[in-house]
Parts: C-alpha cells; structure tokens; sequence
C-alpha cells in the first residue's frame, strides 16, 4: 500500500478535534473519535500527535486566535484618539455575540491548563500577547491588569448566561486605565 502525501491532514485533525470538543467537551476527547471526526486512520492522529495534550495545544493555539485577532487587528486601537475602554468593551461584545460555541470551546481549553499543564504555557502565551499589544496604549501593569479583568467579565457571562453589558464593561476598563 502507498503512502499518499496529504499535506492538510494534520491541520484536519486539529479542526476536528476544535469541533470534537466543541461537541461533547475535552472528556469527549480521544484519538479515536478525532480520527473518526476528520476522516482519517487512527494512525494518522497519533502519528502528528503522540499524545491528547499535544493535540489540545495545537487546538488551544488554533481556538485562541479569535478574540486576540480582533484586538491585534482593531485599527481604533491604533488610533491615539480612541477610546481603549470603548473599543474594548465593543470588541468584547462583537466575540460574545458571535459563534457562542467557539467561544465556549476557547474557554474550555484555556481553562483546561487548571488540570493539563501541558496547556499552561499556550494560556501563558495568549495572556502574554493579549497584554502586549495592549501595552502600546497603556503601560505593562495596566495592560495585565486589563487582561484579567477582561477574562473575568468574559467567564463571568459565559458561565451565568448573563447579558453583556458594554457600558459596565466600558465604565470597568476605564478605571484601570491611566
């Protein structure tokens, strides 16, 4: 039997791990059902990832992207004008509002670092970055601080079906910064 050259498979197995956990959550996780989810041999799952974890951090790294993407790319923010408390608090909204699936999942494998260290380092990553581009309109400190308070007000709506509130989220940022 020939080995045919499929450049995208690995990249097929990480989406469907992304919609695997999207489905059932990380315990729904195996290498089996991923490799049934993207159409591919066991073999091939294991053969890219030798374990879950690494698969979680290539789907954690994939799934972080949304939000963090939206802030790097807001040309508001680049505008020394712009309201960063306001433009925040929208940019918060528009991911809340959008594929509430994709951000529960993004969430679920960020929080999963609690119990996979293996994970830990990609969660330290996305909050590294996240505050780094936020420092170019606010100092190191206030940038972290920022980051913080933007994952609790997320998890704080996630996790209580609470509407979004971008006035609050607005008045909140704006006390932290300078």
């Amino acid at each position: 039997m020939t080995r045919r050259y499929d450049p995208e498979r690995r990249q097929r197995i990480i989406d469907a791990a992304i919609r695997v956990v999207g489905r059932g959550g990380i315990a729904g996780l195996s290498h089996r059902t991923v490799a049934a989810e993207a159409d591919v041999p066991l073999g091939s799952t294991t053969y890219h990832f030798a374990s879950l974890d690494e698969l979680l951090v290539a789907a954690l790294r994939q799934a972080s992207e949304g939000f963090a993407t939206a802030v790097r790319e807001s040309g508001a923010l680049a505008d020394p004008r712009c309201d960063v408390a306001g433009e925040l608090a929208r940019l918060i909204g528009e991911w809340l509002a959008g594929d509430r699936v994709g951000v529960e999942l993004e969430y679920e494998l960020y929080l999963a670092a609690l119990r996979r260290p293996a994970l830990r380092p990609v969660a330290a990553e996305w909050c590294t970055a996240m505050a780094e581009t936020l420092s170019r309109r606010t100092d190191p400190a206030t940038a972290r601080a920022l980051v913080a308070l933007l994952d609790g007000i997320c998890l704080q709506v996630l996790l209580t079906d609470a509407a979004y509130d971008p006035g609050h989220t607005r008045e909140m940022l704006a006390r932290l910064i300078p």
